[in-house]
C-alpha cells in the first residue's frame, strides 16, 4: 500500500504553532499508515490580509521553518510537504517545500500565478515564481509534482507537471472562501486529475478563510477523500497500477495534438 495524507487546519501568525500542529498531524498520519502528508500553502504563517508582517516572516529555505519540517520528517521518516513565506527582498516568494525521510529539501516550488482576483491582489507583496523546469522527487514508485493554489486555473501548469514525469500532483492551496469559489475547487481540482490521468492530492486551509474541502482525486476522477470544513486529516491509498489501468482506457495524454509553450 501506498498511502498519503491531506491535512487541513487555519495557519496562523505563530510559526511555532504551526509547526506544532502540522507535526500533530503528520504523528497522526504516520499512525493511519501514511508517508507522505501534505499541507496547506502559507503553513509557516498567515495572515487574513497580506501585509508588513507576511514580510517580515518570511525565511530562507535554511531558515526555522524548513529546519523544523525536516526535524518533523525526519522523526516520522515521511515526506512532508508545506507552504512556505521565503524571503525576496522587499517582498516574499510563496513557495512550497518538500522534505524526505532524512530532513533534507528534495524539491521546492514557487507559485506561477498570483492570485489577482476575486478583488485581492497578492502580487502588491508576492513576487511570482520564475518559469524553470519542474522539480519532482519519488515517492513509493510515483514521480510526484508540486503546485500551488490559484495554478490549479491554469491547466498548462498541471500538464507541464505531467510533462516531466510527475503521476501524482501535490496542490497546497488557501483557497479563500467566496462566490462559487467551493464549487470550482471540487471541479478544478478533479478536472486536473482527469485530463492529466493522474493522482491529485489538494489540502486547503481550514475556515473561515479558507473553504476547506481538502481532497484526494484519482486519475478517473473518483473522490477518494475528503475532509470537509473542519482542521484535520484524511488518508487515502493510491497506487501506480491505477495511474496505468486509467491510461489504457483512457489514453488521452498519448492522443493528444497540443504542448505547452511558455508566452
Amino acid at each position: 500500500m501506498s498511502l498519503l495524507a491531506v491535512a487541513q487546519f487555519a495557519p496562523g501568525d505563530d510559526r511555532d504553532r504551526n509547526l506544532a500542529v502540522i507535526e500533530e498531524f503528520a504523528t497522526e498520519a504516520v499512525g493511519r499508515g501514511a508517508t507522505l502528508v501534505v499541507f496547506p500553502e502559507y503553513s509557516s504563517f498567515f495572515e487574513p490580509e497580506l501585509g508588513d508582517a507576511s514580510v517580515a516572516a518570511a525565511e530562507s529555505l535554511d531558515g526555522a521553518f524548513v529546519t523544523g519540517l525536516g526535524a518533523i520528517a525526519a522523526r516520522l521518516g515521511i515526506h512532508l510537504v508545506a507552504g512556505m513565506l521565503e524571503a525576496a527582498g522587499d517582498k516574499v516568494s510563496n513557495t512550497l517545500v518538500a522534505v524526505g525521510p532524512s530532513g533534507t529539501l528534495v524539491a521546492t516550488y514557487r507559485k506561477l500565478h498570483l492570485y489577482d482576483a476575486f478583488g485581492q491582489k497578492e502580487s502588491d507583496r508576492v513576487q511570482a515564481g520564475a518559469i524553470e523546469a519542474p522539480q519532482t522527487f519519488g515517492w513509493n514508485g510515483f514521480t510526484v509534482g508540486l503546485q500551488t493554489c490559484y495554478d490549479i486555473r491554469f491547466p498548462e501548469v498541471t500538464r507541464r507537471l505531467v510533462d516531466a514525469g510527475a503521476d501524482l500532483v501535490l496542490v497546497p492551496a488557501e483557497w479563500v472562501r467566496g462566490p462559487l469559489k467551493e464549487h470550482h475547487w471540487r471541479v478544478l481540482v478533479t478536472a486536473r486529475a482527469i485530463e492529466n490521468t493522474v493522482y491529485v492530492a489538494a489540502a486547503d486551509h481550514a475556515p473561515p478563510i479558507g473553504a476547506g474541502n481538502s481532497m484526494v482525486v484519482d486519475p478517473m476522477g473518483v473522490e477518494l477523500v475528503t475532509i470537509g470544513e473542519e482542521s484535520g486529516i484524511a488518508v487515502a491509498d493510491v497506487t501506480v497500477g491505477r495511474v496505468a489501468s486509467v491510461r489504457l482506457t483512457n489514453p488521452a495524454l498519448a492522443l493528444r495534438r497540443f504542448g505547452v509553450h511558455q508566452i
